[in-house]
């Protein structure tokens, strides 16, 4: 069952390439989904540029994507999935090469996978000027104690300002398995 929204909230479904918003009404738009859910590289600056034109100028938009190499990470490294599927490999290598991801296992989706430019890219020619790009997880995720990690003050805090000291290395980006654009429009 859908609970509903808190109350001065408005939400409802629709398509993020075709935003039933007037121009320059909202203050912040976010896009926790839609990118990596639209193969074409048209449809995903599409729906950026919808963001763009709803938020307000000088407004910022979040837009969330799937780093190209969390198959990688998450299901070889982390999940070691090749020993249940001598096939992961292979297909692994296949999302890497196209960027197109198609369930990977039982009760996943398919996804559109980013390299770090190519989202700076798509930004750009959507009219939006980005102002930070950060990896969000780092490579924590992988760590077969975590868990444990996280319970514990120090190693929390070790984790943390790991996180914090690698988010925005250029070189490292792609190492997390989502990244989150903020861009703005300009005024």
């Amino acid at each position: 069952m859908r609970e509903a929204a808190p109350e001065g909230v408005r939400t409802a479904v629709g398509d993020a390439r075709e935003l039933d918003l007037d121009d320059a009404s909202a203050d912040a738009v976010l896009l926790l989904g839609p990118l990596y859910h639209l193969r074409d590289r048209d449809d995903r600056v599409r729906a950026l540029r919808e963001a763009a034109r709803v938020v307000r100028p000088g407004g910022t938009v979040f837009a969330a994507a799937i780093s190209r190499w969390a198959p990688r990470y998450d299901d070889l490294v982390g999940r070691a999935r090749y020993e249940e599927d001598p096939t992961m490999p292979a297909r692994v290598a296949e999302v890497e090469r196209t960027g197109w991801m198609p369930p990977i296992v039982p009760g996943s989706f398919w996804a559109y996978l980013h390299r770090p430019d190519e989202l700076r890219g798509e930004v750009r020619d959507a009219g939006l000027e980005l102002a930070d790009l950060v990896g969000v997880e780092g490579l924590a995720f992988v760590l077969p104690d975590l868990e444990r990690r996280l319970a514990d003050p120090l190693g929390h805090e070790v984790l943390l300002d790991t996180a914090r000291a690698t988010e925005r290395v250029p070189e490292l980006l792609g190492t997390s398995p989502h990244m989150i654009a903020t861009a703005v429009r300009p005024e």
